[in-house]
């Protein structure tokens, strides 16, 4: 690396970030070349120049004024790269949600001018999933809510885009995590067992459906914990768990104090498709261990989706089960916890042994 020309600070760290081909300093300031007579974004790729030969500006139009024209690698006149993705990238969801089936593949990419191929790769590292996920997820959240202001669960099914009932009820249990008129009825019918214990952070509810544990909630007043669940399922009917499920509860408990148990419980788990994703790789990370948001966001082919990531952490309905007490920022530092950051210091503390 070339030493940093002897100036302000300020052009010190531009320099260093002109080095580094910094994405993140785009915008933020232009570099010229007075040998070529091109300014460049920081991450231009281009072959770097001469430190005493590279002038500094905090605007295109400064650049260009002081006589200086547009690298034709990195475009600086014109939107980000990243921007443009974006763009195509949303011009693209537009179209899914406005199509009554999916869209095939040659079409999303040809409506942005992309290769399948390429245009592939960018969707699913703008928004963490591939356009069929995506167009699954559209679907399923669309029947949801056609369910409710539908006259019938057959006119809801077509009016969602499914091309046959049959197809819809093949995969309706995974969908809706129940039969479609009970869902469409708030959960009526759906019978949800449920118990609050005491663990030494407080109150905890677990909650099961038939296919699973459905939700595990920690918290300071039980009742609120009870309302909660209400909220979740609003009609469904909520019953009292036995001493067999109670059985189910203590389980959890004993997981909570002694997390080197381990948990192994069949879940009940409802969330989009970039959420699963991102709960799948909280599974995977060992107890004991912590990674960063950004660190999942790589681990699921979305270097970019930091934010959504913290987003699915925070959507989680399962604490405990779905370890997202194990995901801290990039400095190791504790961020928000859905129960509460002392109980998510407390968790990593007992994981970690100490």
């Amino acid at each position: 690396m070339r030493a940093a020309p002897k100036s302000a600070t300020e052009e010190g760290a531009r320099w260093a970030a002109a080095v580094a081909r910094d994405r993140e300093a785009d915008g933020r300031f232009y570099y010229a070349v007075r040998t070529t007579g091109v300014y460049c974004r920081p991450s231009c790729g281009s072959r770097l120049a001469k430190p005493e030969n590279v002038r500094f500006f905090a605007t295109r139009a400064d650049a260009e004024a002081a006589g200086f024209r547009p690298c034709k690698r990195c475009k600086p006149d014109q939107p980000a790269l990243d921007q443009q993705h974006a763009a195509k990238v949303a011009k693209v969801c537009r179209l899914i949600e406005s199509s009554s089936e999916a869209p095939k593949l040659v079409r999303l990419a040809k409506a942005v001018g992309l290769s399948p191929y390429h245009f592939h790769r960018i969707f699913k590292s703008v928004t963490g999933v591939t356009p069929r996920a995506y167009a699954a997820a559209h679907r399923r959240k669309r029947i949801r809510d056609k369910l409710g202001g539908s006259a019938t669960v057959t006119a809801a099914i077509y009016d969602a885009g499914f091309a046959s009932s049959g197809r819809f009820y093949a995969t309706s249990s995974q969908v809706l995590g129940m039969k479609p008129a009970n869902f469409r009825a708030g959960g009526a019918n759906t019978v949800i067992r449920f118990a609050v214990g005491e663990c030494s952070l407080g109150s905890i509810l677990v909650a099961r459906s038939v296919r699973g544990v459905c939700a595990i909630f920690l918290g300071d007043d039980p009742d609120r914990l009870a309302r909660d669940l209400q909220d979740q399922f609003p009609r469904a009917n909520l019953i009292g768990g036995d001493k067999n499920f109670e059985r189910l509860v203590a389980k959890v408990v004993g997981f909570v104090e002694s997390p080197k148990k381990g948990l192994d419980l069949p879940l009940d788990v409802r969330g989009t498709a970039f959420q699963q994703r991102v709960w799948q790789a909280l599974g995977k990370i060992p107890s004991g261990k912590t990674a960063s948001y950004s660190e999942i966001a790589k681990r699921i082919g979305a270097p970019k989706s930091v934010r959504a990531v913290a987003r699915a952490c925070a959507a989680n309905a399962l604490a405990v089960a779905i370890p997202c007490h194990r995901v801290v920022r990039s400095d190791g530092a504790l961020s928000g916890y859905r129960w509460g950051v002392e109980r998510k210091r407390a968790l990593l503390k007992r994981e970690a042994g100490s």
